[in-house]
């Protein structure tokens, strides 16, 4: 307790230079463009506030008020050290196809309007997929419409607490409580569940209370009286590290591929010590998922033939359908069988790829149950865990003498309901499998359990080349230095040529970027996560349905066709060139450059066009005066990869010549 004294002393002391006079209180019945500070897709049409636009593929929005709220309070009593606020608001979310993932939406406090890192789907565009809490400040109360077990959601219709960080701390299913019905004399309440992504019109009631450190949550349909208890009450001193003095205040939303309508109908909010002033709920419109007009009644004679036939062929449906279980039931117990006997010998596609198949039993033990403690990071496919192996089984070594020398390995689990699955996981070991190259991630083998699908990597203790190039926490002190990402860079060109041209098929990555660029324990590149790789036969044509890759990464032809070439991977790298020597993200926060800026690649272009190409370089790092001409090549090196025309940019085996040739004598690009 003495610590947490100390923490609200201190915060206390802060709080002397804010005004007591920062009181904000406000009623919106109907939104103007004027009234809030808008972001991203977020717009207001018919005087509703939406968050995202169902024309864009990838879509986030913020709204928030324009005026920061004050929560560290004028007070320098230690139980007054943070403010109170209490705020209400109406909202509606309705998906175009119901039974599509659902995404939800988000009421925050931070201390940016863009909050660094933050991607849509699933992330609400307010945080990353970082697998550890972010620098923020940043809370959040989420309304999510979407079950991600990476994320240990409940279920798809529930309520959070987010600390700097997607794991919310504290969730519920959505829903509230009220009195009894019937008119039983029991003094219970009953709990009555909401389904937010009905369209229906849902209210919500936060109130924060600053002495208690506590978050109260209350959520009920918007014609209900507000309900006796709240959906969550969450108190914790540990609220006040993620506060700053002043924080803007408002909602965020986003989704990728599937529509959702995320709509705010109203909100209200006072830090006065008040409650806020109470909404109009009576003449809100509703969003409800539309219903095909009954045409007249037919005939009597018309329903009973109908019904007769209908019957007839349900039952047809029902027999066929009992046929086909049983087969199916069948089927997979032989299956289990012969998995049972012949798992020793391997599957029949698993003969023809190098990659061994381990058993379930011993990836589990490796991961202690893949525990929460040895989650390395998730992502798409899903979540991965470190584990720890014996040689003896790692590596397949018979008779091993020495039982306790181990390995430490990287085991990737697919998600059930993950976007990718089998298709890409097939991917992987179809190509990992063969692929060996001292500049790619080593694969050790597979590991299949019924439809929980395993890979098994090498470990790669220093993580990716994206935290080191924006690192937090003990190594935001020491940024990663020159000689050390030059030596990167030419590892990852060398395993891209290798790709390309080394092997009986070409193999496009098509998803180049340094969270897929991993370090071994001599800090060598090397290039990992192939479940998005293609494979051709050398003369072929690529060809491709729809656009994969990342944001700030993709070359720019594919905005008009869909097929990766080589060219389009040269030009992700070529990114990720301009990122280590510059130190910037592709893709820069609005508030922390110049409006025209936010492009890594259109920012180092006018450089250079204006003859200050050096300038580009991380200003963290030192460099020495011989470096600096071998920085300005490999920025020149990068640009030409980046070349919007995909036949003028270089081929991968003219990439790692210059790259070799770099310190050697300049070269003109």
């Amino acid at each position: 307790m003495p610590q947490f004294t100390l923490l609200a002393i201190f915060v206390s002391l802060l709080s002397l230079s804010l005004s007591s006079s920062s009181a904000v209180d406000f009623l919106f019945n109907s939104f103007n463009s004027s009234d809030l500070l808008l972001v991203g897709d977020a717009g207001i049409g018919s005087s509703i506030l939406r968050l995202t636009n169902s024309s864009n593929y990838d879509s986030f929005g913020r709204a928030f008020f324009p005026t920061r709220l004050p929560i560290l309070s004028s007070s320098s009593m230690p139980n007054s050290s943070l403010s109170s606020f209490s705020t209400s608001f109406v909202f509606s979310i309705l998906p175009d196809i119901p039974s599509s993932p659902g995404f939800g939406l988000a009421f925050v406090l931070s201390n940016t309007t863009s909050p660094p890192g933050a991607i849509s789907g699933q992330y609400f565009g307010l945080f990353s997929n970082d697998t550890h809490q972010v620098p923020g400040p940043l809370l959040a109360v989420e309304f999510d419409t979407g079950q991600n077990p990476e994320f240990n959601d409940p279920d798809g219709n529930h309520v959070g607490i987010d600390l700097n960080f997607i794991i919310s701390t504290v969730t519920h299913t959505a829903g509230y409580y009220r009195a009894p019905a019937n008119g039983s004399a029991s003094s219970e309440l009953e709990f009555v569940t909401i389904d937010m992504r009905s369209g229906k019109n849902v209210r919500a009631w936060i109130e924060f209370d600053g002495p208690r450190f506590q978050i109260n949550v209350t959520i009920a349909p918007a014609e209900e009286p507000k309900p006796p208890r709240p959906l969550i009450s969450y108190t914790d001193p540990v609220i006040a590290n993620y506060v700053s003095p002043e924080m803007f205040v408002g909602f965020s939303g986003s989704m990728v591929k599937w529509v959702e309508h995320q709509r705010i109908l109203d909100w209200s909010l006072s830090n006065t010590g008040s409650p806020a002033r109470e909404l109009n709920t009576s003449n809100l419109p509703l969003f409800l998922p539309p219903v095909t007009p009954s045409s007249s009644i037919p005939p009597i004679g018309l329903i009973v033939g109908v019904s007769c036939g209908s019957f007839a062929l349900l039952l047809l449906c029902f027999l066929g359908l009992y046929c086909y279980c049983r087969r199916k039931k069948r089927a997979k117990i032989l299956e289990e069988r012969r998995e049972e006997e012949d798992e020793e010998d391997g599957e029949e596609w698993e003969l023809k790829y190098w990659p061994r198949r381990f058993s379930y039993q011993d990836l589990s033990r490796a991961t202690d149950g893949f525990s929460r403690e040895r989650l390395l990071g998730f992502g798409g496919f899903g979540k991965v865990y470190r584990g720890v192996l014996p040689i003896s089984i790692s590596k397949g070594i018979e008779g091993n003498e020495n039982e306790e020398e181990e390995e430490e390995v990287a085991v990737k689990c697919v998600s059930h309901d993950s976007r990718q699955g089998l298709k890409e996981f097939m991917a992987e070991i179809s190509s990992m499998g063969r692929l060996q190259h001292r500049s790619l991630v080593p694969m050790r083998g597979w590991c299949r359990r019924n439809n929980e699908l395993m890979l098994v990597y090498e470990y790669m203790p220093n993580d990716s080349l994206n935290h080191w190039l924006f690192p937090s926490g003990d190594k935001a002190a020491k940024p990663m230095d020159w000689a050390t990402r030059r030596r990167v860079l030419s590892d990852v060109a060398e395993g891209l040529l290798y790709l390309h041209t080394g092997w009986e098929q070409v193999v496009l990555h098509r998803d180049i970027k340094t969270s897929n660029i991993l370090l071994d324990k001599e800090m060598r590149g090397r290039l990992g996560d192939f479940g998005l790789a293609k494979l051709y036969e050398r003369g072929a044509a690529p060809s491709s349905t729809r656009v994969v890759g990342t944001l700030g990464y993709l070359a720019p032809e594919l905005a008009v066709r869909a097929a990766t070439t080589a060219a389009s991977d040269v030009y992700s790298f070529g990114v990720v060139t301009l990122e280590v020597v510059s130190g910037r993200r592709p893709i820069e926060a609005a508030e922390t450059v110049e409006e025209e800026d936010w492009l890594l690649v259109e920012w180092v272009r006018g450089l250079y066009a204006e003859g200050r190409l050096i300038e580009a370089k991380d200003a963290r790092v030192e460099y020495g005066a011989e470096a600096e001409e071998e920085v300005e090549l490999i920025l020149k090196l990068g640009l030409a990869c980046c070349h919007p025309e995909p036949e003028r940019r270089p081929e991968m085996n003219e990439v790692v010549a210059l790259l070799v040739e770099a310190t050697r004598s300049p070269v003109n690009l």
